[in-house]
């Protein structure tokens, strides 16, 4: 089996990214949802890409952002991913799927099997389904977990990763339990709300790695 690919979301700090960087992670996640600790404005977001070396490719989070804002921000930060992580409908990622050559990911809140059901209306919109938790008081970076045993046999049509309440301790379980190739983590590998732990982040991905 292939290495199991790694997100560090929500960096915000030049240490942050570096920090992503020397650890190992394949994506770099760039928040520009305000509500968020972690977010970002536009210009820090394109400042910090620019830290990011062409191996390591950076996802932008954003949550119902309009298209003239969406613009904006593919032109300021070029990222390799756009995540969705708000109520964005299909017709929505279709639409910017057929616009541009970007990696398309939505994050889904997962409550129950109906849900994963759902997400397969996205099969032709995203080319990622991120199983989440469900939303609490932010649309991710909760730190909730999600129930991995409603993933347990059920028939994706659409590549996925997995996210909500990851950390080194657990990841490994979650991969084995889940046969995920894809974890995502934020709150898991910070010592506070949005602030980055570096001693987590490279415990993240080794343990990502050794799963």
């Amino acid at each position: 089996m292939a290495d199991v690919l790694v997100k560090v979301c929500g960096c915000n700090t030049p240490e942050a990214i570096d920090a992503a960087v020397d650890a190992g992670a394949d994506y770099i996640g760039l928040n520009l949802y305000e509500p968020s600790p972690r977010y970002v404005t536009l210009e820090d977001a394109a400042k910090l890409r620019r830290r990011v070396p062409e191996s390591v490719k950076i996802a932008l989070v954003t949550v119902n952002m309009q298209p003239p804002e969406l613009v904006r921000a593919i032109e300021a930060v070029r990222p390799e991913v756009i995540q969705f992580h708000g109520g964005e409908t299909v017709e929505w990622l279709a639409l910017v799927r057929k616009m541009t050559d970007l990696v398309l990911w939505k994050a889904i809140g997962v409550r129950s099997r109906a849900t994963l059901d759902d997400t397969l209306r996205f099969k032709d919109a995203a080319h990622r389904i991120l199983y989440d938790a469900a939303p609490g008081a932010l649309p991710g970076g909760n730190g909730l977990a999600l129930d991995w045993s409603l993933l347990a046999g059920f028939e994706h049509q659409i590549p996925w990763g997995l996210a909500g309440g990851l950390t080194p301790h657990n990841v490994a379980q979650a991969i084995r339990e889940t046969g995920t190739v894809m974890v995502d983590a934020a709150s898991g590998v910070e010592s506070a709300p949005g602030v980055k732990d570096p001693a987590r982040i490279r415990a993240f991905v080794e343990a990502a790695r050794a799963a």
